[in-house]
């Protein structure tokens, strides 16, 4: 039987850390040192691990600048469906009723597998997005609140889960057909999403499934009918000015 080296075991664990989430894209690994002593491996098979991963593109050494894990690693569905959004804005309705089916159910199976780890990460994401609130760039509220959403799929450790859901939002990150930012500039919409978040969050930590599910699914659909109102209220304003405009001065 060959005998697997050191370092592949340990370019197998960091690959396993990065599918599961424990590392997720754009994080620089801890110290070399430390995270040898983490591992309980010695610095030079480390190094030899993470040059393995480096050249099949999951971690970036940068001079001087520490190992990241490379934020570019996206499934080639990506960049089509971002080109689908920028022509048909309505698809990212299509988007929502997916995050419907898939959201629930990572928020039941955190409430069940959640580690401590987890939970920590989990109030510091939704610590961090109530913070955000009123930035002058509403789209780093949104951001916040992808990463809140995430941290509680991440918790469901459910990888296939974790991976789609981690699409689902680069596709709402990349898009510039979407109203996150419009949704965030909306004064009566923050105390109810407010709410709803603290809603998921208590179920989780509570580990209540059904109950995180149900929040779930209520926050989601908030979402949609808050963004359907905003599209309803902007058609509104332009067949408006579009009246305004056909309107011939009299002489």
């Amino acid at each position: 039987m060959k005998k697997v080296r050191l370092a592949d075991k340990i370019a197998d664990r960091l690959e396993e850390m990065i599918a599961e989430g424990s590392l997720t894209p754009g994080q620089r690994l801890p110290a070399e040192r430390q995270l040898a002593e983490q591992l309980s491996v010695s610095r030079p098979s480390l190094r030899e691990a993470i040059q393995k991963l480096a050249s099949k593109g999951l971690l970036e050494t940068r001079r001087g600048g520490g190992t990241y894990v490379l934020t570019n690693v996206e499934p080639e569905y990506v960049e089509p469906l971002v080109e689908l959004f920028r022509k048909q804005p309505e698809s990212r309705y299509d988007v929502l009723e997916v995050r419907h089916a898939l959201e629930g159910n990572a928020a039941y199976y955190a409430a069940l597998r959640a580690t401590d780890a987890d939970l920590d990460n989990i109030r510091n994401k939704f610590d961090r997005m109530i913070k955000c609130h009123g930035d002058p760039d509403p789209m780093n509220e949104a951001r916040a609140d992808a990463e809140f959403h995430l941290a509680i799929v991440e918790a469901s450790h459910n990888l296939v889960l974790v991976h789609m859901m981690r699409s689902l939002f680069s596709l709402l990150q990349n898009s510039v057909s979407h109203n996150l930012d419009k949704l965030y500039t909306i004064h009566r919409v923050f105390d109810p999403l407010s709410e709803q978040h603290r809603e998921l969050m208590e179920a989780v930590i509570e580990g209540d499934p059904e109950r995180a599910k149900k929040a779930a699914g209520d926050h989601l659909t908030f979402v949609e009918d808050s963004l359907q109102k905003i599209d309803r209220d902007e058609l509104r304003k332009t067949r408006a000015m579009r009246r305004l405009n056909s309107i011939q001065p009299i002489e």
